[in-house]
């Protein structure tokens, strides 16, 4: 069976520094002015990954058959290293919002103390986690002490066989102890709690409905995420997504749907049963394009800075320039650069990218 490799950041698929044109202080001036003036998304929000690794390896995530070469352990990161660059880097130039991910972010060592150094930031104005939930039944409680008050899991559904066939139960069933860990972050008070689906065709789209009702009694907040085509081109030969739409109106059919007052941070569309506790919101990244409203970018568990999932263009290795000793004011004023010309780098054709290829899988992007 022919097996993609996916290499390792040391290697040739390593991302490529920012190669776009240089860009005048005069136009750099007039996107701060549109910025300002409310002509641009303000981008305040970091995806920090913590890990690349995964105690599951689900198939949209880590491709079947895919050889991954995982980072190693001293070239992550530091917690130094990571609250130099969110303090001296990062909150300077207006990131406020931080989100840890992975890979699977509970695996890291230390997780709770760098939820609690960087929700000790006065800057700090949200602070958030998504995870699997494998192993959130034991931290939740530390977590939620630590500082950390809103969390997304995944649950992409509720038959325990389909869930273990999506992630790999690599010999026993995950599902209970993932629905352990739901109920246990619920019982410590994280609100709001989000549950991330990704509906795949032919795997678990016939739940749609189940995992909707979810938010009928319970104040949880379900996201439908369309399947995205990063490092799964493989599984994109034929549309291998359900339109957010096609969702929206199963559900209309069966209960009604109405806009929601609940607002989220994100790209999600969000909607509402009526007379339901919680939310549905809607992550249409392929079919309906929201790169002018995007308000994010992902630094990678090796430091590299990624403005747009869907790009690979524009992106800045930090840690190799903090640990050569370039000064931070200089990685401040690349990163400011670059927020300045992420509108041009947002990716704006989803159908093209289904043909795309990438670097990185989505465990090692961060999601």
């Amino acid at each position: 069976m022919f097996r993609r490799r996916f290499q390792s950041p040391n290697s040739r698929s390593t991302p490529q520094p920012n190669r776009h044109p240089f860009y005048s202080p005069q136009l750099i001036e007039a996107i701060a002015f549109i910025r300002h003036n409310g002509g641009m998304n303000q981008v305040d929000y970091l995806r920090i990954s913590l890990v690349d690794r995964c105690n599951f390896r689900c198939q949209y995530c880590m491709p079947e058959g895919a050889d991954i070469d995982y980072v190693l352990q001293q070239d992550l990161l530091t917690q130094a290293e990571l609250s130099t660059l969110l303090r001296e880097v990062f909150i300077p130039v207006g990131f406020t919002r931080f989100r840890l991910t992975g890979g699977e972010p509970l695996i890291r060592p230390g997780v709770v103390k760098i939820v609690e150094e960087i929700a000790q930031f006065p800057e700090t104005q949200d602070l958030s986690m998504t995870t699997n939930a494998f192993l959130l039944e034991g931290l939740a409680q530390e977590l939620y002490n630590a500082g950390l008050r809103r969390i997304n899991i995944s649950l992409d559904s509720l038959e325990p066989e389909t869930f273990d066939k999506i992630v790999g139960n690599r010999g026993r069933s995950r599902w209970q102890q993932v629905w352990n860990g739901i109920q246990a972050a619920y019982q410590v008070g994280f609100n709001p709690l989000k549950l991330n689906v990704v509906v795949i065709p032919g795997v678990n789209d016939h739940e749609v409905l189940s995992l909707a009702a979810l938010s009928l009694d319970r104040e949880w907040h379900i996201r439908f995420i369309e399947f995205m085509p990063i490092g799964n081109d493989d599984l994109f030969n034929h549309k291998g997504w359900v339109t957010s739409e096609d969702l929206r109106q199963q559900i209309r059919d069966r209960w009604g749907l109405t806009e929601s007052q609940v607002k989220g941070n994100g790209p999600a569309d969000v909607f509402q049963i009526p007379g339901a506790k919680g939310t549905l919101g809607f992550i249409s990244q392929m079919s309906e394009c929201f790169c002018d409203r995007c308000n994010r970018m992902r630094l990678s568990a090796d430091g590299w800075l990624r403005p747009c999932l869907l790009n690979e263009d524009g992106q800045l290795d930090l840690k190799t320039g903090l640990r050569s000793g370039v000064p931070t004011s200089d990685l401040r004023e690349q990163v400011r650069d670059l927020l300045m010309r992420k509108p041009e780098i947002n990716y704006k054709q989803r159908q093209s990218g289904t043909v795309g290829t990438y670097s990185r899988t989505m465990s090692q992007i961060g999601g």
